[in-house]
C-alpha cells in the first residue's frame, strides 16, 4: 500500500517564500570582529577597543561598547559572538559579586579570580560559544590576568603584533600607554575590516576608572587613503 502523501519526502525545487527574499546577514550571528587590547603601567593598565558590530557583511552598531565593567576596578574586553560575551559576562558579573560580597569576603575581588572564572565558563562551553576575553583591572596588586605586561585580540591583532613588538618598552607611563593603545587600534581599524568606528579606552587603576572615547576623524593615520 503506497505511502499517504503527507509522509513521502520531496526532493525537488520548493515554490518561493518571502523568507527567500530576506538577505542572507540577516539570519547571520551578530559579531564583533574586533580589536582589543590591555598595556600595564606601573600602577595601572589602559585597555582599549574598536565600537564596530557586525552581522555577516553589515555594520550593525557604530559605536559598541567592548569594554564591560565586571566590577569596580575590573573591566573584561570582548570579542566575537556580542551575544555569547555579553551573557559571559553577566553570569562573571554575578558570581564575582556573590564571592567578593558579605556572603563570602566583603572585600574587593583580585582580577586573578575574575580571569578564572571566565576561564571556567569559556572553555566548559567551549563548544557552544564564540568569545575572546581580556581580563585587566586593578585588585590584590594585578592588574592583567596574563603575565606578559601586553595583551591583544580580536580579529584585527593579527595587523598590530609587529607595531606592539617595535613601540612597547618596558617603564612607560599612564599617558605614554595611552597614547600607544590608541595608535595600536588605530592602525588595526586601518587594516581590518571588521574593526572601526571609534576608540573606546579607559584607564584602571588604585584610584579607580577613568573612560575616554577618540572619535574617527581624531584618530591617528597611517595611510594616506
Amino acid at each position: 500500500m503506497a505511502a499517504p502523501a503527507a509522509m513521502i519526502p520531496y526532493f525537488g525545487q520548493q515554490m518561493s517564500s518571502k523568507n527567500d527574499l530576506v538577505p542572507d546577514w540577516t539570519r547571520q550571528e551578530v559579531s564583533t570582529g574586533t580589536t582589543i587590547m590591555a598595556v600595564e603601567y606601573d600602577g595601572g593598565v589602559v585597555i582599549g577597543a574598536d565600537s564596530r558590530t557586525t552581522t555577516g557583511a553589515y555594520i550593525a552598531n557604530r559605536v559598541t561598547d567592548k569594554l564591560t565593567p565586571i566590577h569596580d576596578r575590573i573591566f573584561c574586553c570582548r570579542s566575537g559572538s556580542a551575544a555569547d560575551t555579553q551573557a559571559i559576562a553577566d553570569v562573571v558579573t554575578y558570581h564575582l559579586n556573590v564571592h567578593s560580597g558579605v556572603i563570602e569576603l566583603d572585600e574587593p575581588p583580585l582580577v586573578e579570580t575574575a580571569a578564572n572564572l571566565f576561564r571556567a565558563s569559556c572553555y566548559r562551553y567551549r563548544e557552544e560559544l564564540t568569545a575572546g576575553i581580556l581580563v585587566a583591572g586593578w585588585g590584590g596588586g594585578r592588574v592583567l590576568s596574563s603575565s606578559p605586561p601586553v595583551a591583544v585580540g580580536g580579529s584585527g591583532s593579527t595587523y598590530i603584533y609587529g607595531f606592539m613588538d617595535s613601540n612597547y618598552k618596558p617603564g612607560l607611563n599612564k599617558d605614554q600607554c595611552l597614547e600607544l593603545t590608541a595608535a595600536a587600534l588605530s592602525l588595526a581599524m586601518e587594516r581590518d575590516g571588521s574593526s572601526g568606528g571609534v576608540v573606546r579606552l579607559a584607564t584602571i587603576s588604585e584610584e579607580g576608572v577613568e573612560r575616554r572615547v577618540i572619535l574617527g576623524n581624531q584618530l591617528p593615520k597611517f595611510s594616506s587613503h
